[in-house]
């Protein structure tokens, strides 16, 4: 099957004999803008494989709960916000916990820039950088419709989906996050 159909994927899907088959479709479709989307999330290439690898996971334990309400990139996509959510929030207390109230590491600030400086997959210049730094000190939600609305573009409606959000408050954590990296910018 050369072309994509997500309809016909989703009908293979719920077929035992074509179950396996189908989903390798459904890896091979989307882990790559799936792992970019984790990865501007959590901006780690390791962490990045690892969340994808469990996000791709679940979708196989649970693809017969699949019901078809949205599209199935949604539903990935869906999965893979809630994972990466779930390691940022664990990520971020245990930096905080790390944090031994040293001035020059106000909650993980400098472990943040340290993780990003050495990460051998970021390969930019100093503003790239900082912004990677910027969006690390984001809270975890501010970090994930930042991530979605300026790296892949995506609308507020299909945030919306994603995130199980409203509108007016994926616009709101937008505009925060904004804010918090021009701060941040204007600091250095």
């Amino acid at each position: 099957m050369s072309k994509f159909d997500e309809d016909d994927i989703i009908r293979r899907l719920k077929e035992p004999r074509e179950k396996r088959r189908a989903f390798e479709a459904v890896v091979n479709q989307y882990s790559r803008t799936l792992y970019w989307q984790i990865r501007h999330m959590v901006q780690n290439h390791d962490d990045a494989d690892d969340i994808l690898q469990n996000t791709l996971l679940k979708a196989w334990r649970s693809i017969d709960g699949f019901a078809g309400d949205s599209k199935l990139s949604t539903w990935l996509y869906r999965i893979a916000y809630n994972e990466s959510i779930t390691f940022l929030k664990q990520q971020r207390e245990t930096l905080s916990l790390d944090a031994d109230g040293d001035d020059n590491d106000e909650g993980g600030t400098n472990s943040y820039a340290m993780q990003i400086e050495s990460d051998e997959y970021i390969d930019g210049d100093k503003t790239q950088l900082l912004l990677q730094q910027a969006i690390a000190l984001l809270p975890a939600k501010q970090k994930a419709v930042f991530t979605m609305k300026y790296f892949d573009e995506m609308k507020y409606e299909d945030m919306s989906s994603v995130t199980g959000t409203s509108v007016g408050a994926l616009k709101a954590s937008y505009h925060l996050a904004v804010e918090k990296i021009t701060k941040f910018f204007k600091a250095i």
